[in-house]
């Protein structure tokens, strides 16, 4: 039976309605925002910047750290005349423990887009089908239960074999015009801070971090910027920081000051806001704040020299956030590279990167794409005489019964 609509119409009403309602609400808070930022004076700046370090892991949200006024804004860069951007995309296909055979599938999108003298494209894709036992599961330390390689660790697997594809593509690019390397949504491998620290080496010191070591290396020789981008982020860690400065502590410590009260905390003045609706006041289409330090655990406490910074740019269909690594901030050209290319990557792909579109259409697994897999898998194990018997609760869910 497929879903009965009629039983969330009436949810669905609701749910708009209350949407419409605090509309007002926010629209309050976002003025109390604008307000704030653009009358932070140079000092002011400076005591935010140095509460906002002495309160980390103190406050309930992270903050982004801060190198310049947050409504500061920076126009567009003028374009190369000759320019290429690679990117890369995946998906998968996951384990299934109902099939005989336990194995996972990662489908990798890569384009190379040359723009100027001598334009071209080139557009295709890597398929890396894995069933061996070391890589479905992961041995672990011996106080350490194995991990199985799917669901959000199959996903850390993904971004890390993109950007070791990306970084590959960049080592083989020939010529000499500037670069942009793109991948797909975000730097930071978020999944990571749930696991173990035999995972955490295996994905970040054997996988993700060699890449981006290559990927530096690379650009020391080339002009080469590596960014990723988020499409509609709904991040808050430049409001945050704004909601420290309304705190009246010296030091924000939620725990200490704010469960022991019922009053209302002066930082909800601004809370609830994305941060891309604050950049919506400041930016004109082509423009990008200043960068900003992002408040991850996980970058701080185990991506060494490659911390990420981001900024936010509107790229006129929405404000985006674009992530980079930390060696691509301290160098002006290279800021100013990735601003422009990203932004005349959108303007291309009506409001998108065209390049990480094509890497999308690329690596797209589709359902039919799926169920012939499966069945590909199935008739191998018939070729050789093999037990291909699925478990009876997948036999069943494809028999109707009433």
């Amino acid at each position: 039976m497929s879903l009965d609509l009629e039983q969330v119409a009436l949810p669905i009403r609701d749910f708009a309605q209350q949407l419409k309602s605090g509309e007002r609400e926010v629209k309050l808070r976002l003025e109390r925002a604008v307000t704030i930022t653009t009358a932070l004076d140079h000092q002011e700046l400076a005591d935010l910047r140095q509460k906002i370090e002495s309160s980390r892991g103190k406050v309930r949200w992270p903050a982004a750290g801060l190198f310049d006024n947050v409504c500061h804004s920076y126009p567009l860069p003028s374009l190369p005349q000759n320019f290429s951007v690679l990117a890369v995309d995946g998906s998968h296909i996951e384990i299934d423990r109902h099939r005989a055979i336990q194995c996972y599938l990662i489908n990798l999108g890569q384009v190379i887009l040359r723009y100027g003298e001598k334009a071209y494209a080139s557009l295709s894709n890597k398929a890396f089908l894995s069933g061996k036992d070391k890589d479905v599961i992961i041995d672990n330390t011996p106080d350490e239960s194995e991990e199985p390689s799917n669901g959000e660790l199959l996903n850390i697997r993904s971004s890390v074999e993109e950007c070791q594809l990306l970084a590959k593509m960049a080592g083989e690019l020939p010529g000499t015009e500037p670069v942009l390397a793109l991948l797909d949504g975000t730097l930071i491998l978020w999944g990571l801070g749930r696991q173990t620290p035999s995972v955490r080496q295996l994905f970040l010191n054997k996988g993700l971090l060699p890449a981006l070591d290559k990927i530096k290396a690379i650009a020391g020789l080339r002009q080469l910027s590596l960014a990723s981008y988020i499409s509609s982020p709904r991040s808050t860690d430049v409001v945050n920081a704004i909601r420290i400065s309304l705190c009246k502590y010296q030091i924000s410590d939620c725990s200490q000051y704010c469960f022991t009260t019922e009053s209302t905390q002066e930082c909800q003045a601004v809370g609830g806001l994305l941060d891309r609706e604050l950049f919506g006041r400041f930016l004109d289409p082509g423009e990008r704040t200043p960068l900003f330090v992002s408040p991850s655990s996980i970058v701080r406490n185990y991506y060494g020299e490659h911390q990420v910074y981001f900024f936010y740019l509107n790229v006129g269909e929405e404000i985006a956030r674009v992530e980079i690594p930390c060696w691509i901030g301290e160098q002006s050209t290279l800021i100013e590279l990735t601003h422009v290319l990203v932004y005349d990557q959108c303007r291309r792909g009506l409001g998108y990167p065209v390049a990480l579109s094509e890497a999308h259409q690329q690596a797209v697994v589709t359902m039919a794409d799926k169920d012939n897999f499966w069945r590909l898998v199935e008739q191998a194990l018939v070729d050789y005489s093999l037990p291909g018997q699925e478990s009876a609760k997948s036999r069943s869910k494809q028999t109707r019964w009433l």
